[in-house]
């Protein structure tokens, strides 16, 4: 198939990779602008940017595409028979939408109709789903709302974090967009509308990841996963911020304590907290201006001298 694929960062990718591989002619690949990053702030090419050109495939980055009117009428002239659009960041409006022959096809990381918006893989790892998947679908002017195609299930194991849930779906995309188009092609592929029973996933916010000792040990955990690596759950030490990067649930009772009570914090025993519930050990903390190290690290050249996270007494 002649088509133009649009992504952005390293998850659209292995998607664009796929079809490369797959023997499908890639007519463009159209990428957000390049964005200064990193300490130096330098001006970093976006990650299908660097694939694309790794291969020879030619490359636009509109600042906006929907007031770039010479590069929607480059597309016109392409004729491509699919556009495959995977993470590109900017909404499409529907004289782009229409362009080609079996329309355009998004690669969207969750089950739909659930998890509709910025941040379904996060969101999934939140609200502790056991399972997710990757849906293709057709486009339309709404946000996720169109017609679905395929779908791809992947589990969520028990020790998921955002950042290993994203990589499973990463390449579980790769895989569905290239069965996509070949029942594309064949003519096999069926529609399915969606219906009105789906949950928002909202873009993610840092203020989001502050931890509330009020609720229970499983749901502060599914948090921590969902903030691991980015942009990273958190509570305080007195003023200080620390970095929740990993915890444990326990059959530790502690019911005199608060929620927030430190219950345990020792090189041997680690850093155990009280939860809504019960008691939760932190396993993987980064205190301010230091590195990410295991509680018991930590706790083997330092002291707690707080009776309570987050302020709560």
């Amino acid at each position: 198939m002649n088509i133009v694929f649009m992504g952005t960062p390293d998850f659209a990718v292995e998607s664009l990779k796929k079809l490369y591989e797959s023997g499908h002619n890639i007519l463009a690949v159209i990428s957000q602008p390049d964005r200064k990053a990193g300490r130096g702030m330098n001006v970093v090419p976006t990650p299908v940017k660097e694939y694309a050109e790794s291969k020879g495939l030619k490359v636009y980055q509109p600042e906006r595409i929907r007031k770039d009117e010479e590069l929607i009428q480059k597309i016109k002239d392409m004729k491509p028979d699919v556009i495959v659009v995977v993470a590109f960041g900017q909404i499409l409006p529907q004289e782009v939408l229409d362009i080609p022959k079996y329309g355009s096809i998004n690669v969207h990381g969750s089950l739909l109709p659930k998890y509709r918006g910025a941040a379904p893989i996060q969101w999934s790892v939140i609200n502790g789903d056991t399972v997710t998947g990757i849906t293709t679908m057709m486009m339309d002017a709404g946000m996720d709302t169109g017609d679905m195609l395929e779908k791809y299930e992947v589990e969520i194991d028990d020790n998921d974090t955002y950042g290993t849930l994203y990589e499973k779906l990463k390449v579980a995309g790769g895989k569905a967009i290239v069965k996509t188009l070949e029942k594309v092609a064949e003519g096999s592929v069926s529609r399915v509308k969606q219906g009105d029973d789906f949950t928002m996933a909202p873009m993610i916010e840092k203020e989001m990841g502050e931890i509330d000792w009020n609720k229970s040990s499983k749901e502060i955990r599914n948090l921590i996963r969902g903030f691991n690596p980015m942009p990273g759950a958190y509570s305080y030490v007195g003023e200080e911020r620390i970095k929740v990067w990993t915890a444990e649930l326990t059959d530790q009772v502690a019911e005199e304590a608060v929620p927030g009570d430190i219950i345990v914090a020792s090189e041997k025993n680690g850093l155990l907290v009280k939860t809504g519930d019960g008691v939760l050990e932190l396993t993987e903390i980064q205190m301010p201006n230091q590195k990410r190290m295991t509680a018991k690290e930590y706790l083997r050249g330092h002291k707690l001298d707080i009776k309570n996270l987050g302020g709560n007494v």
